[in-house]
Protein backbone atom coordinates (compact mmCIF):
# COMPACT_ATOMS: atom_id res chain seq x y z
CA UNK A 1 0.00 0.00 0.00
CA UNK A 2 1.29 3.41 -1.19
CA UNK A 3 1.62 6.16 2.07
CA UNK A 4 0.79 9.77 0.74
CA UNK A 5 3.84 12.11 2.01
CA UNK A 6 1.98 15.89 2.25
CA UNK A 7 6.01 17.63 2.00
CA UNK A 8 7.27 15.56 -0.90
CA UNK A 9 9.27 18.99 -2.27
CA UNK A 10 12.33 19.18 0.76
CA UNK A 11 10.15 18.46 3.62
CA UNK A 12 8.90 21.99 2.87
CA UNK A 13 4.70 22.63 3.64
CA UNK A 14 4.94 25.97 1.33
CA UNK A 15 7.21 24.23 -1.31
CA UNK A 16 5.07 21.61 -1.63
CA UNK A 17 1.95 23.99 -2.16
CA UNK A 18 3.11 25.44 -4.51
CA UNK A 19 4.01 22.10 -6.81
CA UNK A 20 0.60 20.92 -5.34
CA UNK A 21 -0.73 23.79 -6.96
CA UNK A 22 0.47 23.91 -10.47
CA UNK A 23 -2.38 22.12 -12.07
CA UNK A 24 -4.61 25.37 -10.68
CA UNK A 25 -2.29 27.91 -12.02
CA UNK A 26 -2.64 26.12 -15.39
CA UNK A 27 -6.43 26.26 -15.52
CA UNK A 28 -6.39 29.81 -13.81
CA UNK A 29 -3.46 30.58 -17.00
CA UNK A 30 -5.21 28.63 -19.89
CA UNK A 31 -8.89 29.63 -19.06
CA UNK A 32 -8.47 33.36 -17.48
CA UNK A 33 -5.96 34.69 -19.58
CA UNK A 34 -5.15 32.50 -22.71
CA UNK A 35 -9.09 32.28 -23.44
CA UNK A 36 -8.71 29.09 -24.07
CA UNK A 37 -12.10 26.82 -24.36
CA UNK A 38 -12.73 25.10 -20.62
CA UNK A 39 -12.34 21.34 -22.43
CA UNK A 40 -9.02 22.76 -23.47
CA UNK A 41 -7.96 24.35 -19.94
CA UNK A 42 -9.16 21.06 -17.81
CA UNK A 43 -7.56 18.24 -20.13
CA UNK A 44 -4.01 21.01 -19.51
CA UNK A 45 -4.86 20.43 -15.72
CA UNK A 46 -5.52 17.24 -15.75
CA UNK A 47 -2.35 16.36 -17.66
CA UNK A 48 -0.32 18.52 -14.88
CA UNK A 49 -1.39 16.99 -12.01
CA UNK A 50 -0.90 13.39 -13.43
CA UNK A 51 2.67 15.13 -13.84
CA UNK A 52 2.52 16.20 -10.77
CA UNK A 53 1.44 13.40 -9.25
CA UNK A 54 4.02 10.99 -10.62
CA UNK A 55 6.83 13.04 -10.81
CA UNK A 56 6.58 14.92 -7.17
CA UNK A 57 4.42 12.86 -4.94
CA UNK A 58 5.94 9.92 -6.40
CA UNK A 59 2.54 8.10 -6.64
CA UNK A 60 2.66 4.57 -8.71
CA UNK A 61 1.90 5.23 -12.18
CA UNK A 62 -0.85 2.52 -12.19
CA UNK A 63 -2.86 4.20 -9.17
CA UNK A 64 -2.50 7.90 -11.14
CA UNK A 65 -4.12 6.28 -14.20
CA UNK A 66 -6.80 4.65 -12.21
CA UNK A 67 -7.70 7.58 -9.98
CA UNK A 68 -7.80 9.58 -13.52
CA UNK A 69 -10.49 6.74 -14.72
CA UNK A 70 -12.22 6.88 -11.74
CA UNK A 71 -12.55 10.51 -11.47
CA UNK A 72 -14.32 10.56 -14.98
CA UNK A 73 -16.15 7.99 -14.69
CA UNK A 74 -17.40 10.08 -11.41
CA UNK A 75 -17.52 13.16 -13.60
CA UNK A 76 -20.33 11.30 -16.26
CA UNK A 77 -22.01 9.75 -13.85
CA UNK A 78 -23.98 10.59 -11.85
CA UNK A 79 -22.92 14.32 -12.85
CA UNK A 80 -23.01 14.23 -16.58
CA UNK A 81 -25.97 12.11 -16.60
CA UNK A 82 -27.83 14.60 -15.07
CA UNK A 83 -27.00 17.61 -16.71
CA UNK A 84 -27.42 15.37 -20.20
CA UNK A 85 -30.73 15.05 -19.13
CA UNK A 86 -32.00 17.86 -17.78
CA UNK A 87 -31.04 20.04 -20.98
CA UNK A 88 -32.97 17.38 -23.05
CA UNK A 89 -36.26 18.12 -21.10
CA UNK A 90 -35.24 21.72 -21.98
CA UNK A 91 -34.71 21.07 -25.85
CA UNK A 92 -38.01 18.58 -25.47
CA UNK A 93 -40.19 21.62 -24.63
CA UNK A 94 -38.00 23.58 -27.10
CA UNK A 95 -38.66 21.26 -29.88
CA UNK A 96 -42.63 20.72 -29.01
CA UNK A 97 -42.88 25.02 -29.36
CA UNK A 98 -43.96 25.27 -25.50
CA UNK A 99 -40.95 27.24 -24.62
CA UNK A 100 -42.65 30.26 -26.13
CA UNK A 101 -45.66 29.90 -24.32
CA UNK A 102 -43.76 29.65 -20.91
CA UNK A 103 -41.70 32.41 -21.60
CA UNK A 104 -44.67 34.36 -22.66
CA UNK A 105 -46.27 33.60 -18.93
CA UNK A 106 -42.73 34.88 -17.42
CA UNK A 107 -42.98 37.64 -19.39
CA UNK A 108 -46.50 38.90 -18.69
CA UNK A 109 -45.57 38.37 -15.14
CA UNK A 110 -42.48 40.78 -15.21
CA UNK A 111 -41.17 42.68 -18.13
CA UNK A 112 -38.45 44.37 -16.25
CA UNK A 113 -35.42 42.67 -17.21
CA UNK A 114 -34.08 42.97 -13.13
CA UNK A 115 -37.09 41.15 -12.08
CA UNK A 116 -36.52 38.45 -14.64
CA UNK A 117 -33.62 38.03 -13.28
CA UNK A 118 -34.77 37.33 -9.53
CA UNK A 119 -37.45 35.29 -10.50
CA UNK A 120 -35.52 32.76 -12.78
CA UNK A 121 -31.96 33.23 -12.20
CA UNK A 122 -32.37 33.74 -8.02
CA UNK A 123 -35.63 32.35 -7.32
CA UNK A 124 -36.65 29.44 -9.55
CA UNK A 125 -32.88 28.80 -9.90
CA UNK A 126 -33.10 28.39 -6.23
CA UNK A 127 -35.82 26.18 -6.33
CA UNK A 128 -34.29 23.47 -8.60
CA UNK A 129 -31.27 23.69 -6.63
CA UNK A 130 -33.44 22.40 -3.95
CA UNK A 131 -34.81 19.61 -5.97
CA UNK A 132 -31.90 18.42 -8.41
CA UNK A 133 -28.35 20.31 -7.75
CA UNK A 134 -25.65 18.98 -9.75
CA UNK A 135 -25.56 21.93 -12.72
CA UNK A 136 -28.95 21.29 -13.42
CA UNK A 137 -30.45 24.99 -11.86
CA UNK A 138 -28.03 27.19 -14.28
CA UNK A 139 -28.48 25.28 -17.16
CA UNK A 140 -31.82 25.44 -16.89
CA UNK A 141 -32.43 28.62 -15.45
CA UNK A 142 -29.88 30.48 -18.32
CA UNK A 143 -31.50 28.71 -21.13
CA UNK A 144 -35.17 29.99 -20.14
CA UNK A 145 -33.47 33.53 -19.88
CA UNK A 146 -31.53 33.16 -23.43
CA UNK A 147 -34.97 32.69 -24.72
CA UNK A 148 -36.49 35.66 -23.15
CA UNK A 149 -33.95 38.07 -25.00
CA UNK A 150 -31.03 37.80 -22.69
CA UNK A 151 -27.80 37.19 -24.62
CA UNK A 152 -26.25 33.73 -23.92
CA UNK A 153 -23.17 35.23 -21.72
CA UNK A 154 -25.46 37.68 -19.53
CA UNK A 155 -27.53 34.58 -18.76
CA UNK A 156 -24.76 32.34 -18.13
CA UNK A 157 -22.71 35.01 -16.01
CA UNK A 158 -26.38 36.18 -14.10
CA UNK A 159 -27.23 32.51 -13.18
CA UNK A 160 -23.34 31.24 -11.99
CA UNK A 161 -23.81 34.30 -9.75
CA UNK A 162 -27.71 33.76 -8.23
CA UNK A 163 -26.26 30.15 -8.22
CA UNK A 164 -24.84 30.58 -4.85
CA UNK A 165 -27.03 31.08 -1.45
CA UNK A 166 -28.89 27.45 -2.21
CA UNK A 167 -25.71 25.28 -3.36
CA UNK A 168 -25.19 24.20 0.20
CA UNK A 169 -28.78 22.70 0.73
CA UNK A 170 -29.09 21.68 -2.86
CA UNK A 171 -30.18 18.51 -4.02
CA UNK A 172 -32.43 17.56 -0.86
CA UNK A 173 -29.65 19.20 1.28
CA UNK A 174 -27.07 16.40 -0.43
CA UNK A 175 -23.94 18.40 0.93
CA UNK A 176 -25.32 18.64 4.33
CA UNK A 177 -26.02 15.24 4.36
CA UNK A 178 -22.44 14.19 2.99
CA UNK A 179 -20.60 16.55 5.80
CA UNK A 180 -22.77 14.84 8.28
CA UNK A 181 -21.59 11.32 6.92
CA UNK A 182 -18.02 12.36 6.81
CA UNK A 183 -17.61 14.35 10.19
CA UNK A 184 -19.67 12.34 12.24
CA UNK A 185 -21.30 15.62 13.67
CA UNK A 186 -25.14 15.90 14.45
CA UNK A 187 -27.00 17.46 11.18
CA UNK A 188 -29.34 18.93 13.29
CA UNK A 189 -26.13 21.29 13.96
CA UNK A 190 -24.47 21.41 10.85
CA UNK A 191 -27.49 22.94 9.57
CA UNK A 192 -28.06 25.16 11.74
CA UNK A 193 -24.55 26.32 11.11
CA UNK A 194 -24.68 26.18 7.58
CA UNK A 195 -27.81 27.84 7.69
CA UNK A 196 -26.17 31.25 10.34
CA UNK A 197 -23.13 31.69 7.65
CA UNK A 198 -25.43 31.23 4.33
CA UNK A 199 -28.58 33.52 5.51
CA UNK A 200 -26.31 36.82 5.40
CA UNK A 201 -25.52 36.36 2.08
CA UNK A 202 -28.91 35.14 0.81
CA UNK A 203 -29.95 38.50 1.93
CA UNK A 204 -27.47 40.54 0.31
CA UNK A 205 -27.65 38.30 -2.99
CA UNK A 206 -30.64 39.91 -5.04
CA UNK A 207 -29.13 43.26 -4.65
CA UNK A 208 -26.20 42.53 -5.78
CA UNK A 209 -27.09 40.51 -8.91
CA UNK A 210 -29.08 43.81 -9.55
CA UNK A 211 -25.91 46.29 -8.85
CA UNK A 212 -23.85 43.56 -11.19
CA UNK A 213 -27.01 44.02 -14.02
CA UNK A 214 -26.47 47.95 -13.61
CA UNK A 215 -25.11 49.60 -10.59
CA UNK A 216 -27.23 51.81 -8.00
CA UNK A 217 -29.69 53.33 -10.45
CA UNK A 218 -30.76 49.68 -11.36
CA UNK A 219 -31.36 48.62 -7.92
CA UNK A 220 -32.90 51.91 -7.01
CA UNK A 221 -35.52 51.29 -9.39
CA UNK A 222 -36.21 47.97 -7.87
CA UNK A 223 -35.16 47.80 -4.62
CA UNK A 224 -38.78 46.40 -2.83
CA UNK A 225 -38.13 43.36 -5.12
CA UNK A 226 -34.81 42.98 -4.12
CA UNK A 227 -35.25 43.60 -0.16
CA UNK A 228 -38.12 41.54 -0.31
CA UNK A 229 -36.42 38.64 -2.38
CA UNK A 230 -33.47 38.95 0.02
CA UNK A 231 -35.65 39.18 3.39
CA UNK A 232 -38.00 36.05 2.33
CA UNK A 233 -35.26 33.63 1.28
CA UNK A 234 -32.82 34.69 3.99
CA UNK A 235 -35.28 34.15 6.64
CA UNK A 236 -37.22 30.88 5.95
CA UNK A 237 -33.55 29.29 4.80
CA UNK A 238 -32.38 30.60 8.47
CA UNK A 239 -35.70 29.07 10.14
CA UNK A 240 -36.15 26.01 8.00
CA UNK A 241 -32.33 25.17 8.26
CA UNK A 242 -32.39 25.78 12.01
CA UNK A 243 -35.84 24.59 13.31
CA UNK A 244 -37.01 22.06 10.62
CA UNK A 245 -34.44 20.22 8.32
CA UNK A 246 -31.61 20.73 6.47
CA UNK A 247 -34.04 18.67 3.39
CA UNK A 248 -36.51 21.05 2.71
CA UNK A 249 -34.82 24.01 2.87
CA UNK A 250 -33.94 25.30 -0.38
CA UNK A 251 -37.38 23.99 -1.57
CA UNK A 252 -39.37 25.80 0.66
CA UNK A 253 -37.43 29.31 0.57
CA UNK A 254 -37.64 29.68 -2.84
CA UNK A 255 -41.31 28.56 -2.73
CA UNK A 256 -41.72 31.32 -0.80
CA UNK A 257 -39.45 33.92 -2.60
CA UNK A 258 -41.24 33.18 -5.68
CA UNK A 259 -44.83 33.43 -3.99
CA UNK A 260 -43.93 36.84 -2.68
CA UNK A 261 -42.84 38.04 -6.00
CA UNK A 262 -45.60 37.35 -7.41
CA UNK A 263 -47.53 39.03 -4.83
CA UNK A 264 -45.29 42.31 -4.86
CA UNK A 265 -46.07 42.19 -8.96
CA UNK A 266 -49.92 42.37 -8.54
CA UNK A 267 -49.73 45.75 -6.82
CA UNK A 268 -46.35 47.43 -7.70
CA UNK A 269 -43.78 47.76 -10.24
CA UNK A 270 -41.17 49.48 -10.89
CA UNK A 271 -41.38 53.18 -12.21
CA UNK A 272 -38.58 53.48 -14.43
CA UNK A 273 -36.95 51.08 -17.22
CA UNK A 274 -33.89 49.03 -17.57
CA UNK A 275 -33.02 48.22 -20.92
CA UNK A 276 -30.52 45.23 -22.76
CA UNK A 277 -28.27 45.47 -25.70
CA UNK A 278 -31.05 44.83 -28.42
CA UNK A 279 -34.09 45.48 -26.31
CA UNK A 280 -36.54 48.39 -27.69
CA UNK A 281 -38.01 50.69 -25.47
CA UNK A 282 -41.57 49.89 -27.84
CA UNK A 283 -41.28 46.43 -27.42
CA UNK A 284 -44.89 45.07 -27.76
CA UNK A 285 -46.05 42.94 -24.04
CA UNK A 286 -46.29 39.13 -25.09
CA UNK A 287 -49.65 37.89 -25.82
CA UNK A 288 -51.41 36.77 -23.12
CA UNK A 289 -52.30 32.77 -23.33
CA UNK A 290 -54.80 30.55 -21.90
CA UNK A 291 -54.12 29.41 -18.34
CA UNK A 292 -54.49 25.99 -19.95
CA UNK A 293 -51.62 26.95 -22.52
CA UNK A 294 -50.14 27.63 -19.46
CA UNK A 295 -50.14 24.82 -17.21
CA UNK A 296 -49.57 22.87 -20.16
CA UNK A 297 -46.13 24.48 -20.77
CA UNK A 298 -45.27 24.26 -17.21
CA UNK A 299 -46.06 20.85 -16.96
CA UNK A 300 -42.85 19.15 -18.02
CA UNK A 301 -41.18 21.25 -15.23
CA UNK A 302 -44.15 20.09 -12.69
CA UNK A 303 -42.86 16.90 -13.65
CA UNK A 304 -39.72 17.21 -13.20
CA UNK A 305 -39.58 18.55 -9.97
CA UNK A 306 -42.31 15.92 -8.90
CA UNK A 307 -40.04 13.14 -10.09
CA UNK A 308 -36.56 14.38 -8.28
CA UNK A 309 -38.81 15.20 -4.90
CA UNK A 310 -39.96 11.58 -5.16
CA UNK A 311 -36.27 9.68 -5.97
CA UNK A 312 -35.23 12.18 -2.78
CA UNK A 313 -37.83 10.30 -0.40
CA UNK A 314 -36.24 7.77 2.06
CA UNK A 315 -38.84 5.55 1.49
CA UNK A 316 -38.13 5.61 -2.35
CA UNK A 317 -34.52 6.10 -2.11
CA UNK A 318 -33.95 3.10 -0.55
CA UNK A 319 -36.12 0.52 -3.15
CA UNK A 320 -34.10 2.64 -5.84
CA UNK A 321 -30.97 1.84 -4.01
CA UNK A 322 -31.27 -1.71 -3.90
CA UNK A 323 -30.18 -2.00 -7.48
CA UNK A 324 -26.80 0.25 -7.26
CA UNK A 325 -24.14 -1.80 -9.00
CA UNK A 326 -21.27 -0.94 -5.89
CA UNK A 327 -17.82 -2.31 -6.55
CA UNK A 328 -14.17 -0.79 -4.98
CA UNK A 329 -12.42 0.66 -8.42
CA UNK A 330 -9.85 -1.28 -9.67
CA UNK A 331 -6.33 -0.95 -8.66
CA UNK A 332 -7.24 2.10 -6.43
CA UNK A 333 -9.41 0.68 -3.55
CA UNK A 334 -7.79 0.50 -0.75
CA UNK A 335 -4.42 0.90 -2.78
CA UNK A 336 -3.44 4.23 -1.18
CA UNK A 337 -3.16 5.07 2.34
CA UNK A 338 -3.98 8.85 3.71
CA UNK A 339 -1.78 9.62 6.81
CA UNK A 340 -2.37 12.22 9.72
CA UNK A 341 -2.34 15.41 9.82
CA UNK A 342 -5.61 14.80 7.14
CA UNK A 343 -6.88 11.85 8.77
CA UNK A 344 -6.72 11.21 12.89
CA UNK A 345 -5.08 7.58 12.00
CA UNK A 346 -3.51 6.33 8.95
CA UNK A 347 -6.22 4.54 7.32
CA UNK A 348 -6.76 2.87 3.55
CA UNK A 349 -8.60 5.68 1.06
CA UNK A 350 -11.65 4.45 -0.19
CA UNK A 351 -12.34 4.29 -3.75
CA UNK A 352 -15.71 2.56 -4.08
CA UNK A 353 -17.61 3.55 -7.01
CA UNK A 354 -21.59 3.05 -7.30
CA UNK A 355 -23.71 3.09 -10.35
CA UNK A 356 -26.53 3.83 -9.12
CA UNK A 357 -28.33 3.80 -12.55
CA UNK A 358 -31.82 3.88 -11.22
CA UNK A 359 -31.67 5.63 -8.36
CA UNK A 360 -29.54 8.75 -9.75
CA UNK A 361 -31.15 12.29 -10.10
CA UNK A 362 -30.34 12.26 -13.73
CA UNK A 363 -32.54 8.91 -14.19
CA UNK A 364 -35.57 11.44 -12.00
CA UNK A 365 -34.96 13.23 -14.63
CA UNK A 366 -34.80 11.56 -17.73
CA UNK A 367 -38.30 9.89 -17.07
CA UNK A 368 -39.86 13.41 -16.31
CA UNK A 369 -38.94 13.64 -19.62
CA UNK A 370 -40.53 10.40 -21.42
CA UNK A 371 -43.42 11.64 -19.01
CA UNK A 372 -43.61 15.14 -20.32
CA UNK A 373 -43.39 13.65 -23.63
CA UNK A 374 -46.48 11.81 -23.38
CA UNK A 375 -48.27 14.06 -21.53
CA UNK A 376 -47.57 17.46 -22.62
CA UNK A 377 -45.57 17.40 -25.71
CA UNK A 378 -46.74 14.83 -27.79
CA UNK A 379 -43.52 14.54 -29.61
CA UNK A 380 -43.11 11.79 -32.70
CA UNK A 381 -40.54 9.45 -32.14
CA UNK A 382 -38.67 11.21 -34.99
CA UNK A 383 -38.85 14.63 -33.48
CA UNK A 384 -37.41 12.66 -29.71
CA UNK A 385 -34.79 11.05 -31.85
CA UNK A 386 -33.79 14.76 -33.34
CA UNK A 387 -33.59 16.42 -30.23
CA UNK A 388 -31.73 13.20 -28.65
CA UNK A 389 -28.90 13.33 -30.94
CA UNK A 390 -28.77 17.25 -31.06
CA UNK A 391 -28.46 17.37 -27.23
CA UNK A 392 -25.97 14.85 -27.47
CA UNK A 393 -23.83 16.63 -30.09
CA UNK A 394 -24.19 20.25 -28.33
CA UNK A 395 -23.02 18.76 -24.99
CA UNK A 396 -20.30 16.81 -25.88
CA UNK A 397 -17.20 18.79 -24.77
CA UNK A 398 -19.40 20.07 -21.94
CA UNK A 399 -18.96 16.44 -20.64
CA UNK A 400 -15.48 15.85 -21.81
CA UNK A 401 -14.61 18.87 -19.41
CA UNK A 402 -16.68 17.77 -16.47
CA UNK A 403 -14.50 14.33 -16.96
CA UNK A 404 -11.28 15.76 -17.13
CA UNK A 405 -12.24 17.83 -14.08
CA UNK A 406 -13.02 15.58 -11.76
CA UNK A 407 -10.38 13.40 -13.43
CA UNK A 408 -7.55 16.19 -12.21
CA UNK A 409 -9.65 16.27 -8.73
CA UNK A 410 -9.40 12.65 -8.30
CA UNK A 411 -5.71 12.57 -9.23
CA UNK A 412 -5.34 15.33 -7.05
CA UNK A 413 -6.77 13.79 -3.84
CA UNK A 414 -5.39 10.51 -4.00
CA UNK A 415 -1.80 11.75 -4.69
CA UNK A 416 -1.77 13.96 -1.78
CA UNK A 417 -1.96 17.41 -3.43
CA UNK A 418 -5.35 18.56 -2.24
CA UNK A 419 -4.64 17.51 1.25
CA UNK A 420 -1.33 19.61 0.99
CA UNK A 421 -3.25 22.73 -0.24
CA UNK A 422 -5.66 22.12 2.41
CA UNK A 423 -2.64 21.85 5.31
CA UNK A 424 -1.38 24.95 3.82
CA UNK A 425 -4.90 27.21 4.52
CA UNK A 426 -4.92 24.73 7.97
CA UNK A 427 -1.82 26.06 8.91
CA UNK A 428 -2.68 30.17 9.22
CA UNK A 429 -3.38 29.46 12.97
CA UNK A 430 -5.67 32.32 14.69
CA UNK A 431 -6.57 33.18 10.98
CA UNK A 432 -7.81 29.62 9.71
CA UNK A 433 -11.53 30.58 10.22
CA UNK A 434 -11.31 32.93 7.51
CA UNK A 435 -9.12 30.44 5.66
CA UNK A 436 -11.52 27.47 6.46
CA UNK A 437 -14.37 28.83 3.59
CA UNK A 438 -11.47 29.43 1.29
CA UNK A 439 -10.24 25.88 1.99
CA UNK A 440 -14.36 24.96 0.96
CA UNK A 441 -14.16 26.65 -2.20
CA UNK A 442 -11.06 25.71 -3.21
CA UNK A 443 -12.52 22.22 -3.14
CA UNK A 444 -15.69 23.23 -5.35
CA UNK A 445 -13.73 24.88 -7.83
CA UNK A 446 -11.40 21.73 -8.23
CA UNK A 447 -14.34 19.10 -8.17
CA UNK A 448 -17.70 21.52 -9.31
CA UNK A 449 -19.71 20.08 -6.51
CA UNK A 450 -20.11 21.05 -2.92
CA UNK A 451 -20.56 17.30 -1.73
CA UNK A 452 -17.36 16.44 -3.13
CA UNK A 453 -15.79 19.69 -1.63
CA UNK A 454 -17.43 18.06 1.99
CA UNK A 455 -16.26 14.59 1.44
CA UNK A 456 -13.09 15.83 0.73
CA UNK A 457 -11.98 18.49 3.22
CA UNK A 458 -14.86 17.99 6.39
CA UNK A 459 -13.01 16.00 8.38
CA UNK A 460 -9.45 17.51 7.87
CA UNK A 461 -11.78 21.07 8.95
CA UNK A 462 -12.60 19.23 12.04
CA UNK A 463 -8.92 17.84 12.98
CA UNK A 464 -7.58 21.26 12.33
CA UNK A 465 -10.44 22.74 14.38
CA UNK A 466 -9.78 20.40 17.54
CA UNK A 467 -6.39 21.25 17.28
CA UNK A 468 -6.77 25.14 17.24
CA UNK A 469 -9.53 24.92 19.84
CA UNK A 470 -12.04 25.83 17.74
CA UNK A 471 -15.64 24.44 17.33
CA UNK A 472 -15.43 21.44 14.87
CA UNK A 473 -19.43 22.19 13.63
CA UNK A 474 -18.71 25.80 12.48
CA UNK A 475 -15.25 24.89 10.63
CA UNK A 476 -16.89 22.03 8.78
CA UNK A 477 -20.42 24.33 8.34
CA UNK A 478 -17.36 26.63 7.15
CA UNK A 479 -16.49 24.40 4.53
CA UNK A 480 -19.47 23.57 2.77
CA UNK A 481 -20.88 27.34 3.27
CA UNK A 482 -17.09 28.72 1.41
CA UNK A 483 -17.41 25.85 -1.19
CA UNK A 484 -20.67 27.73 -2.49
CA UNK A 485 -18.75 30.78 -3.81
CA UNK A 486 -16.45 28.61 -5.52
CA UNK A 487 -19.53 26.93 -7.55
CA UNK A 488 -19.15 29.77 -9.99
CA UNK A 489 -15.85 29.23 -11.57
CA UNK A 490 -16.00 25.52 -11.49
CA UNK A 491 -15.10 24.62 -14.63
CA UNK A 492 -18.12 21.75 -14.85
CA UNK A 493 -20.21 24.53 -14.08
CA UNK A 494 -19.07 26.59 -17.02
CA UNK A 495 -19.28 24.25 -19.18
CA UNK A 496 -23.11 23.16 -18.48
CA UNK A 497 -24.07 27.01 -18.90
CA UNK A 498 -22.05 27.58 -21.86
CA UNK A 499 -23.56 24.19 -23.61
CA UNK A 500 -27.20 25.34 -22.36
CA UNK A 501 -27.12 28.42 -24.07
CA UNK A 502 -24.48 27.48 -26.53
CA UNK A 503 -22.16 30.14 -26.09
CA UNK A 504 -19.37 30.78 -28.12
CA UNK A 505 -16.25 28.60 -26.64
CA UNK A 506 -14.42 31.93 -27.09
CA UNK A 507 -16.15 33.72 -24.78
CA UNK A 508 -15.78 30.89 -21.81
CA UNK A 509 -12.79 32.35 -20.57
CA UNK A 510 -14.31 35.98 -20.36
CA UNK A 511 -17.23 34.39 -18.68
CA UNK A 512 -14.46 32.87 -16.11
CA UNK A 513 -12.97 35.95 -15.77
CA UNK A 514 -16.31 37.81 -15.25
CA UNK A 515 -17.63 35.84 -12.49
CA UNK A 516 -14.02 35.15 -10.65
CA UNK A 517 -13.56 38.64 -9.51
CA UNK A 518 -17.49 37.93 -7.79
CA UNK A 519 -16.39 34.69 -6.17
CA UNK A 520 -13.45 35.86 -4.89
CA UNK A 521 -15.27 38.88 -3.08
CA UNK A 522 -18.12 36.28 -1.68
CA UNK A 523 -15.80 33.80 -0.54
CA UNK A 524 -13.94 36.54 1.22
CA UNK A 525 -17.17 37.80 2.97
CA UNK A 526 -18.05 34.06 3.89
CA UNK A 527 -14.84 33.95 5.41
CA UNK A 528 -15.15 37.20 7.32
CA UNK A 529 -18.87 35.86 8.99
CA UNK A 530 -17.05 32.65 9.52
CA UNK A 531 -14.06 34.65 11.71
CA UNK A 532 -17.12 36.76 13.23
CA UNK A 533 -18.93 33.33 14.84
CA UNK A 534 -15.54 31.94 15.68
CA UNK A 535 -14.36 34.69 18.17
CA UNK A 536 -18.40 35.86 19.25
CA UNK A 537 -20.36 32.99 18.32
CA UNK A 538 -22.61 31.46 21.06
CA UNK A 539 -23.52 27.41 21.76
CA UNK A 540 -24.33 26.26 18.22
CA UNK A 541 -20.91 26.87 16.71
CA UNK A 542 -19.37 23.95 18.75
Amino acid sequence: MWEQNYTPVAHSLWMSSLAAALPLFVVLYLLGLRRRPAWVAALAGLGTAAAVGVGVYHMPLGAMLSATAYGAAFGLFPIGWVVFTAILLFRMTEAAGQFEILKDSVGGLARDRRLQALLIAFAFGAFIEGAAGFGTPVAVAAAMMVGLGFSPFYATALCLLANTAPVAFGSIATPVLTLAATTGLPLDKLSAAVGHICAPISLILPAYLILVMGGWKALRGVWPAAALCGVVFAGTQFAISNYVGAQLTDILSSLATIAALVILLRVWHPRDSFLLEGDSPHDQAPPRRPLREVLRAWGPYGLLVIFVLLWGWDAVKVKLSAWNIVFGWPGLQNHVQRMPPVVAHAAPYAATYTFNWLAAPGTACLLAAVAAGVFFLRLSPRDLGQVFRGTAKSLAFAELTIAAVLALAFVMNYSGATATLGLALAATGRYFPFFSALLGWLGVFLTGSDTSANALFGNLQVVTAQQLHLGPVLMAASNSSGGVMGKMISLQSIAVAAAATQLRSADEGRLFRFVLRHSVLLAGLIGLIVAAYARWGGAWTR
